[in-house]
């Protein structure tokens, strides 16, 4: 497959409300597009970096810059969805830049040859149950509130961000509101492991998983906290590749693992992560980073393996500002060019007058 030409377009979205974790509260997301044309079709890809390097060491203006001068350019004339890992191996770290390049060359890929994301992963459903994540609320009636509306919509199950000050209160009132069937889970890493004592008195709520509770680089730690838990311990940011995963899984730190393909570095290495689990029984599930639509489809793919036995996260949360749309995706068959583009001092990157708000800073 040869590569004519690769565009990087930026927007800003607003989020429906705003959204509040242990990282930080969100209002709106700076969002980088990779577009990919090839003699036969074109394809999208999403940077899921956010503004600022607090939730990882990765964010928009350094993926933007890394993908103009290094991974771009490593591209070799002719390259694949399998091949091209190997060529941006060489750069160190910034998986999030390489997913959004690599899932843009798999998706003209597979559109030039008419074949879906999932038959070319291995899909064995083809629906992929979903649930929602709910961020840290102002007050424990405004936390019920909004759980009792996105259980009005279907999402199941509710995963609730929790942090010092914000976790056992929060969780018993939404278990004494909505009763034991309601599945629930807990995040993120805002905690210590003098902290187990804390964490001990969520066991009592019947929780699907307690989510990255400690620091995403202390695999030994999270392996003796899950050991003083009945609460299962679930590892999103500690494991961005499958090496990771397997010292997780050897270490007994963890007995289920969120598996986000836009973080780990694409799809290709998401599925990689998901055979190792899979072949040593441990469960996943597949979470969201607050993408449009682009990126939220190169997470249903993977979801529909066969290890992925437990529903993600994927509600879309943003809104638009001056349009019917209600996020970046079309029917079947349309094309996404709701933008118009004026060229850029670099030349190879664009950025947009994005009909959905604000243009950010040019990339």
């Amino acid at each position: 497959m040869k590569v004519e030409g690769v565009e990087l377009r930026r927007i800003a979205m607003p989020l429906k409300a705003p959204f509040r974790t242990s990282f930080g509260v969100e209002t709106d997301r700076d969002i980088l597009l990779v577009r990919v044309e090839t003699g036969d079709a074109e394809g999208w890809g999403e940077c899921v970096a956010m503004s600022e390097p607090r939730y990882s060491s990765e964010h928009v203006e350094g993926a933007a810059d890394v993908l103009r001068r290094f991974l771009v350019p490593a591209l070799p004339a002719e390259v694949d969805a399998n091949t091209v890992g190997a060529s941006l191996a060489p750069f160190v770290g910034h998986r999030m830049a390489k997913a959004a390049l690599e899932t843009a060359l798999l998706d003209a890929q597979l559109r030039a040859r008419g074949e879906s994301f999932g038959a070319f992963l291995g899909a064995v459903r083809e629906r992929v149950p979903s649930g929602v994540s709910v961020g840290i609320m102002d007050s424990v009636p405004e936390l019920l509130d909004v759980v009792e509306g996105f259980i009005g919509e279907g999402y199941l199950p509710i995963k609730l961000k929790v942090a010092p000050g914000w976790d056992v209160e929060p969780v018993r009132a939404v278990r004494e509101r909505f009763g034991a069937e309601l599945q629930l889970q807990v995040a993120n890493a805002a905690y210590t492991l003098a902290d187990a004592a804390r964490l001990r008195r969520l066991d009592e709520f019947g929780l699907l998983l307690i989510e990255q509770p400690l620091a995403d680089d202390d695999l030994v730690q999270h392996a003796r906290l899950a050991r003083q838990l009945t609460t299962p311990v679930c590892l999103d940011e500690s494991i961005e590749s499958a090496a990771h995963a397997a010292a997780a899984i050897s270490l007994g730190a963890c007995s289920v693992v969120n598996i986000k393909p836009d973080r780990v570095g694409g799809c290709p290495e998401a599925r990689r992560i998901h055979d190792l689990c899979r072949a040593h029984g441990v469960a996943v599930w597949c979470g969201g980073m607050l993408e449009t639509g682009i990126g939220r489809a190169a997470n249903v793919a993977p979801a529909v393996l066969p290890g992925f036995r437990r529903p993600g996260c994927g509600r879309l949360l943003m809104k638009p500002r001056s349009c019917a749309w209600t996020d970046m995706t079309y029917p079947p068959g349309a094309r996404v060019h709701r933008t118009r583009l004026r060229q850029s001092a670099l030349g190879t990157a664009r950025t947009p007058k994005c009909r959905y708000g604000e243009p950010s800073a040019s990339s």
